[in-house]
């Protein structure tokens, strides 16, 4: 089969593969074409990353302190419905009772309005911390919109592979940030009077340089969306300390190429 004709599918095995839906037979016939195809490998590490970036932005999960407030008001609630049920009870008693009197009455009038008063306290207060609760909600949820609004926006993808189409370099553009990021996923280590240099290989005209990468694993570059688009291919080449110009084009052997290609969702 031959995922790159038809990316939906890609995807849709990608994310699932991340996912862990994605068992059995079908899991490791994705996996042999991951090890063969640059293109599948790269789809699978961008899910993966992608539902790794969503894990974070979940918060702990840890009782705040108006759920123990909200208990604590329903427990008051229920001893003051039952206090007014003893009331009430005390109350018919009362007035059968020729014994009670008026003091009685007066008494039992007394405590009830006592009891009515606590149980309206318990139901304000009740309400009170329901609000914080929707207040406290909506405030996490527009921090969750405003997390997801910053995520990154990955339109171009490509795995740069060596002569032996082993993948060393994992590249997305952020279209939104105008942000190549550039992960190093091989051994390959230049030496410290060497350079590497990343090139678009245009249709037309000669190579046109994005830039100099730095050794760390995880390099990011500045690039307008019209230096990517419709270039079909990336490369990267040894060259001296600090790169040559553009212009020049490569002057170094080219290490590592691969297909750009843009991601249909």
């Amino acid at each position: 089969m031959n995922l790159l004709k038809n990316p939906e599918l890609l995807e849709r095995l990608a994310s699932a593969y991340a996912l862990g839906t994605l068992r059995g037979g079908a899991r490791r016939r994705f996996e042999a074409m991951a090890r063969e195809q640059a293109p599948v490998r790269a789809a699978a590490l961008i899910w993966q990353s992608r539902l790794s970036s969503i894990n974070e932005l979940q918060p702990q999960a840890e009782p705040d302190a108006v759920v123990w407030t909200r208990i604590h008001n329903l427990v008051q609630g229920e001893k003051t419905a039952a206090r007014q049920h003893a009331v009430r009870a005390e109350t018919a008693s009362a007035t059968t009772s020729a014994s009670g009197g008026l003091r009685a009455w007066l008494r039992n009038l007394t405590l009830w309005r006592t009891a009515s008063a606590l149980g309206a306290l318990a139901t304000v207060a009740a309400v009170m911390v329901s609000v914080g609760q929707r207040q406290e909600l909506g405030g996490e949820i527009a921090r969750l919109q405003t997390q997801l609004q910053a995520a990154p926006h990955i339109e171009y993808v490509a795995v740069l592979a060596d002569d032996q189409s082993a993948a060393s370099m994992l590249v997305t553009f952020d279209s939104k940030a105008k942000k190549l990021t550039l992960q190093r996923v091989g051994a390959y280590q230049e030496a410290g009077d060497r350079s590497l240099q990343l090139w678009a290989l245009p249709p037309s005209g000669g190579p046109k340089s994005l830039g100099v990468l730095g050794r760390d694993k995880l390099l990011r570059l500045t690039a307008g969306e019209g230096e990517v688009r419709e270039v079909p291919t990336l490369a990267i080449s040894l060259e001296p300390k600090g790169g040559v110009p553009s212009e020049t084009g490569p002057t170094g052997p080219v290490l590592f190429k691969g297909a750009l290609i843009q991601k249909m969702l």
